[in-house]
């Protein structure tokens, strides 16, 4: 039998202090962080697949073992929906099926943002399902909208083929969806937070917290061509 999930806990019972000032700096300078090798070689797959079929990106970061990435494949099936994950033990659990319209790359996400956003990529759907969401008030540069590479996250949406981006994250930490809510806010993004509907889990995570009978959250907004960002506080 399956042990239950912890749910994470936090020294930080509200939202991050710096939490405006951290995204206002990110918006204002661009990551350009050296990209690791393993994360290029990952991107010229990517460019090779779509140069044999064009096709419209939905990004899967943080997908684990890619079985979210199957599903989204199935919910998106006129495009090519990219899983992609820093770790290869995690991606060669994934059983081996023939893939029509998926495709699963061992590199960090940030990176591929920051690749995908330098060509000036776009990206029609962005997931990031249950992304570790380091719970520490000390680590609210790891989290996804702390991080150097938020800009490139809003970039690619921005430049979605269908004029919009969309972008859904999803934790079960209530106060991580909020501040991922609040910093879209901030870089003009419009968007919602609501309780997960319960409906077939889209990852083994979702899968796993649903079990346990954790409340998930999720974020929900659309990012339009007209980005960029108002000027950051």
């Amino acid at each position: 039998m399956q042990e239950p999930s912890r749910r994470p806990t936090s020294n930080q019972p509200h939202l991050h202090p710096r939490l405006a000032e951290t995204v206002g700096r990110h918006l204002k300078h661009r990551s350009q962080k050296p990209v690791a090798h393993h994360s290029v070689a990952a991107f010229e797959l990517l460019l090779e697949e779509l140069s044999k079929r064009p096709r419209p990106l939905v990004l899967d970061s943080f997908c684990g073992s890619g079985h979210s990435t199957a599903a989204l494949a199935r919910r998106h099936p006129g495009h090519l929906v990219v899983g992609i994950d820093k770790s290869a033990a995690r991606l060669e659990r994934h059983p081996a099926t023939p893939a029509e319209n998926y495709l699963l790359l061992q590199a960090d996400c940030e990176a591929m943002w920051q690749l995908l956003g330098s060509r000036h990529m776009g990206v029609d759907h962005h997931y990031m399902l249950y992304p570790n969401p380091w719970p520490k008030a000390k680590h609210l540069q790891r989290r996804v909208h702390g991080s150097a590479a938020f800009y490139w996250l809003l970039q690619i949406a921005a430049n979605a083929t269908a004029g919009v981006g969309r972008i859904e994250l999803r934790s079960n930490w209530q106060t991580y969806v909020e501040e991922f809510g609040v910093a879209m806010h901030l870089a003009g993004c419009r968007g919602t937070i609501s309780r997960v509907v319960p409906e077939p889990p889209l990852s083994l995570f979702e899968h796993k917290y649903q079990s346990s009978g954790h409340d998930l959250w999720a974020f929900a907004g659309e990012l339009a061509q007209s980005w960029p960002a108002p000027a950051a506080p």
